[in-house]
């Protein structure tokens, strides 16, 4: 067991430490406070490689392991959450289309997706099926050579200005269940879809979420991904990663948050001297870098599982995605509190980080369903000697 970071990790992370400091600390807190989706900055990401980080190298992506992927994300969202999450997300649309796209597919998106000149969203959630996912009504019915598409999704992060959507869609009958769920790759421009209103929301307000309705929308039927009836199979295995990329992102902003904190502590006199001489503040700081260290421990021990495809994945992902999450927004909160009324005000990142972080204890799976995933697996006979 090797908890050092290779050459090459290191070199990813110190290459994605540079881009957060020169490409998106300048400009976060303006992104936030105009609610600018910055495309071109993205696609300097995917010049780096950022935009395919794990993506088959047959569309041009790195193929990298999650594990390696994460020390990416992290760095980017210790300055910029929302704007990092967008790209976690935009990765895991990519690595599908890649995985499952029919040749055609792949050639006309995929470099495209992996270099960052097109952006990709994921369309999986609807206005009535959240937590029930295998509910969606959307429909995807064959005729012909062509798919037609009716129905919506909601919440979709990019939805409005990205390329390509990865849609979720029901080609079975209403009781098929998950088993009739199919995934597609649909070009964001054709006619007959129509795109809501920008969600006006607390945080992650870099990327842009709206509605997407569908009305007899026809695609070609080489835009299905995989065969019929793999569509909640393969969104399952995007949100595996998925669940780590976003605790990654809350593991992120907890660590930019701590490294405010422990700067402010030195700095900040109150009494006469620096707040850092106080042992209750200290006590603060030590767990918060304590929590921290065993959420980034956590989270790459997930990546290290789905990697080695290992059959208890799932569950590490979703142990991983509920503990970073929480702790993240803990850490937060603590670094903000530490500010005191500084925290509070847009001068310094520590509410953005805040409003930012707070959402990834909702999306991807909410922590109440990670616990149930894991609780279930739990109460199998051998969970307790497995799962360790």
């Amino acid at each position: 067991m090797d908890f050092e970071l290779t050459e090459d990790q290191r070199a990813f992370a110190d290459t994605a430490h540079q881009f957060a400091q020169t490409e998106l600390a300048p400009h976060a807190a303006q992104w936030d406070a105009e609610a600018i989706f910055p495309r071109e900055t993205i696609a300097k990401a995917g010049e780096l490689g950022f935009c395919g980080l794990y993506a088959p190298e047959c569309i041009g992506g790195l193929q990298l392991p999650r594990l390696d992927a994460t020390l990416v994300f992290e760095e980017l969202a210790a300055v910029d959450p929302s704007t990092t999450a967008f790209i976690t997300i935009h990765n895991m649309a990519t690595w599908m289309l890649g995985t499952w796209g029919t040749d055609e597919v792949r050639a006309e998106w995929g470099e495209a997706l992996t270099s960052g000149q097109r952006l990709a969203s994921y369309c999986l959630t609807e206005p009535g099926s959240g937590s029930d996912a295998a509910s969606i009504k959307t429909r995807a019915e064959l005729q012909g050579n062509e798919y037609v598409i009716n129905g919506g999704k909601a919440f979709i992060s990019g939805a409005g200005a990205t390329d390509v959507l990865v849609l979720m869609a029901r080609t079975g009958d209403g009781q098929s269940g998950a088993a009739g769920i199919s995934a597609f790759a649909v070009p964001a421009n054709l006619p007959g879809i129509h795109y809501g209103k920008k969600e006006e929301k607390m945080g992650w307000n870099s990327q842009p979420t709206r509605q997407i309705s569908f009305d007899n929308v026809r695609i070609p039927a080489n835009h299905l991904l995989g065969h019929e009836g793999e569509g909640f199979k393969i969104a399952m295995k995007g949100l595996d990663g998925g669940r780590i990329n976003i605790a990654t992102c809350s593991v992120g902003a907890a660590q930019g948050a701590l490294g405010h904190a422990q700067r402010y502590m030195q700095e900040r006199k109150q009494f006469g001297k620096p707040i850092a001489s106080f042992q209750a503040l200290q006590f603060k700081l030590a767990d918060m870098a304590t929590e921290l260290v065993a959420a980034r421990q956590m989270v790459r021990l997930a990546a290290s599982r789905l990697d080695a495809g290992a059959r208890d994945a799932s569950t590490y992902c979703a142990m991983a995605k509920r503990f970073a999450t929480d702790a993240g927004f803990n850490i937060v909160n603590e670094a903000l509190q530490l500010h005191g009324g500084y925290g509070y005000i847009r001068e310094y990142p520590l509410e953005r980080l805040l409003r930012d972080a707070r959402v990834h204890q909702i999306l991807e799976g909410t922590n109440e369903i990670m616990r149930v995933i894991i609780g279930r697996r739990m109460l199998d006979g051998d969970a307790p000697d497995v799962i360790r």
